[in-house]
């Protein structure tokens, strides 16, 4: 008879799901309390955007005079990674992506959180992204229920940012965004190293999404199968592999799709050179992390 400590799954990097439905994830990072950064002076504080979902949000604003005006600064919306079933927008590699990027453009940014599976299965990060996207999309009128965004953002320069899974996630909340004429100006996606599903079915996924084929008939996991790609609600996209990556085709295939479709935006793409799967995550001092940080921050502020 096998023991509660048997493995049924298991999906390295990412998570150990045993018998007796115990999960384990496999990398795991330390969250941080919301502080100001020590080298950037960005601040950051906690929402709870949905009490129902009890998922936490966390805001980042950078250094601000507190004796001037309010500037009003374009709004990074960013969406981690993890293939759906580990990271935090409370953890230190989120921090560590954040706080520069808001010092440097400057911007604010809110790094959404969603709920995990499989102890919640997709589509609930879907579903929770866009409730996030709907809670943010209340401050339009700058009335909404939080004051840092309120005074200082342009919801009129509103920019997706997502990684792998996540980027997965911010296409689709820019999607959502173009059919619900939302009041936020998005004016741009930014996809790095983006996951989507292939025509071979992903075995994660499926476990994950247990209501979804995992492979590339599922609109949500490819937009190749999206009736509503054309209506994508914003007019540009940057879209970022590395040449080492595994998932690198994923990324081309998804710009050759939007090049493709009926959607009329503009498609930027940039590769780096001899890299890895998120390596600026994990390496942001390096030279090509900075490149790459360049790169987003001018996507960031150019004037179109």
């Amino acid at each position: 008879m096998a023991s509660s400590t048997e493995i049924t799954h298991d999906f390295p990097p990412f998570i150990r799901v045993y018998k007796d439905g115990r999960v384990e994830r496999l990398f795991a990072t330390p969250r941080l309390p919301p502080s100001t950064d020590p080298v950037t002076g960005v601040q950051s504080k906690d929402v709870v955007i949905s009490p129902e979902l009890d998922v936490k949000s966390r805001i980042f604003l950078p250094k601000v005079d507190p004796g001037a005006p309010p500037q009003k600064l374009p709004l990074i919306i960013y969406v981690h990674g993890g293939g759906f079933c580990i990271g935090s927008p409370l953890n230190i590699i989120t921090q560590g992506f954040l706080a520069p990027l808001v010092s440097q453009t400057p911007a604010v940014a809110v790094a959404i959180g969603y709920r995990l599976a499989p102890e919640h299965p997709l589509p609930a990060a879907y579903h929770d992204c866009w409730v996030a996207f709907q809670w943010i999309a209340s401050h339009a009128t700058g009335s909404g229920p939080d004051s840092w965004i309120n005074n200082y953002v342009d919801t009129s320069r509103v920019f997706l940012v997502g990684e792998s899974a996540g980027a997965n996630l911010a296409h689709y909340i820019a999607v959502q965004a173009g059919i619900n004429k939302t009041k936020l100006g998005v004016r741009g996606l930014i996809m790095l190293h983006p996951y989507f599903s292939q025509k071979e079915p992903d075995k994660m996924i499926q476990f994950l999404y247990p209501a979804s084929s995992g492979s590339d008939d599922d609109p949500k996991l490819n937009p190749c199968s999206d009736p509503d790609l054309e209506k994508m609600g914003c007019p540009r996209v940057l879209v970022v592999v590395a040449e080492r990556d595994k998932l690198k085709p994923r990324g081309v295939g998804y710009k050759e799709t939007l090049e493709k479709s009926k959607w009329g935006g503009k498609v930027e793409f940039m590769e780096n050179e001899g890299e890895d799967h998120v390596f600026y995550l994990f390496n942001p001092s390096s030279e090509k992390a900075k490149g790459l940080f360049e790169a987003l921050i001018s996507f960031v502020n150019q004037v179109v």
